[in-house]
């Protein structure tokens, strides 16, 4: 489907108020940025900039990017003979190729990493992301898979991806804290998610193979 005319101007209004925020956070701290300043920097109201971002945070971490749904809604696209483990190795692998900023890989990162760390409400939100996101994937999987109500595994399952997803997010931070570059911490990334499927046992990466 083609993008609207007014489909685009509000896209580009969003994009726009994100870039000039972040900006101002990375310069002078996410604590000492108002809401008013980012939309008098963007040249919106601040009005404007609620709308697109109810929460000041949802500034340097929107919604459709840091989803409590993220694992689950790769889990729930999964094609037809893939397991739970197998989608979530696989779109892994891909943003860490493709370098997305999902994942943290864009140019220039490692300065929104250092913004973001200084801000504990940042910081905070991303700790229960990390939760959030086992506790849908659990929900989803005991579904699936009709798992009784005291049934451990979809929990136990969706734990070891949960810690799979923050081991991958962790890495990349670590390097890019250390000034490596997006390429060199791709390929670092690729070898630990090679390592990481290699012991995970066949119970969890069997787990949940979609049918045919």
């Amino acid at each position: 489907m083609t993008e609207g005319l007014r489909e685009r101007k509000k896209r580009q209004t969003r994009q726009r108020i994100s870039e000039v925020a972040i900006g101002l956070f990375v310069e002078r701290g996410f604590d000492n940025v108002t809401i008013a300043e980012v939309a008098a920097a963007a040249e919106v109201s601040v009005n404007t900039v609620y709308n697109y971002f109810p929460a000041k945070e949802d500034l340097v971490l929107p919604p459709e990017e840091a989803s409590p749904h993220r694992l689950a809604d790769i889990v729930r696209e999964r094609a037809p003979g893939e397991s739970a483990a197998g989608a979530v190795l696989a779109r892994l692998r891909r943003e860490v190729r493709g370098r997305e900023r999902r994942v943290g890989l864009t140019a220039g990162f490692g300065r929104v990493l250092e913004m973001m760390r200084a801000a504990p409400t940042l910081t905070a939100r991303l700790e229960a992301l990390g939760a959030q996101m086992t506790d849908a994937l659990a929900e989803l999987l005991a579904e699936e898979t009709g798992a009784a109500k005291d049934d451990p595994l979809p929990r136990v399952v969706a734990w070891h991806l949960g810690c799979l997803h923050a081991l991958v997010l962790s890495e990349i931070g670590r390097r890019t804290a250390a000034g490596e570059r997006p390429g060199t911490i791709a390929t670092a990334v690729l070898e630990l998610l090679d390592a990481a499927e290699s012991v995970l046992g066949e119970r969890v990466l069997a787990y949940a193979v979609r049918g045919e």
